[in-house]
């Protein structure tokens, strides 16, 4: 055969040996076979996880029934009862999720001109119960329950929360 055609050439014009691209060849063959071996199918397993020990919380809301904005004495006393279950709720809202605390100093000729705080929450709180909800002069009181337990069985079946119970290759 031709020597031109068996060998090739670089930018330089200098040839290459016969035995020079059988060993590159040899080589990127080996390098591609290798890299397949490397990738490979697998089939994941799960189990789930549940905790060893469930946290319990409570909360109380208090709500004042004559400050409500109505003239009916009854409407007073339900308006009073959703307040005091919506202050319970962001009482464990606190408790679940923290507090975002944000402070701001206004100052002019190094005396204090204008101090503010203000505080947050946010957050979802599911799977709480009433435990109690009973007027105390003319304060309405609900106190509230939350059981982790419950609030991981409600994610348990909205996420399914999973760890791998075993991996199978191929």
């Amino acid at each position: 055969m031709n020597n031109a055609i068996l060998s090739a050439t670089n930018a330089k014009g200098v040839y290459m040996s016969k035995s020079l691209i059988r060993v590159i060849l040899m080589i990127s063959v080996l390098f591609f076979t290798s890299a397949c071996s490397l990738v490979y199918d697998k089939h994941v397993q799960w189990q789930t996880v549940k905790p060893e020990t469930f946290p319990v919380l409570y909360a109380t809301g208090f709500a004042p029934i004559s400050l409500q904005k109505s003239t009916h004495k009854t409407q007073r006393m339900l308006m009073a009862i959703k307040a005091s279950k919506i202050a319970a709720y962001a009482e464990l809202a606190e408790q679940v999720y923290g507090q975002q605390v944000t402070g701001k100093v206004t100052m002019a000729d190094l005396l204090i001109e204008d101090q503010q705080l203000t505080a947050s929450v946010q957050g979802i709180i599911r799977g709480a119960k009433v435990v109690k909800s009973y007027p105390v002069g003319d304060v309405y009181t609900t106190e509230l329950l939350l059981d982790f337990e419950d609030v991981y069985n409600i994610y348990q079946v909205n996420l399914n929360r999973k760890v791998i119970k075993t991996v199978t290759h191929f």
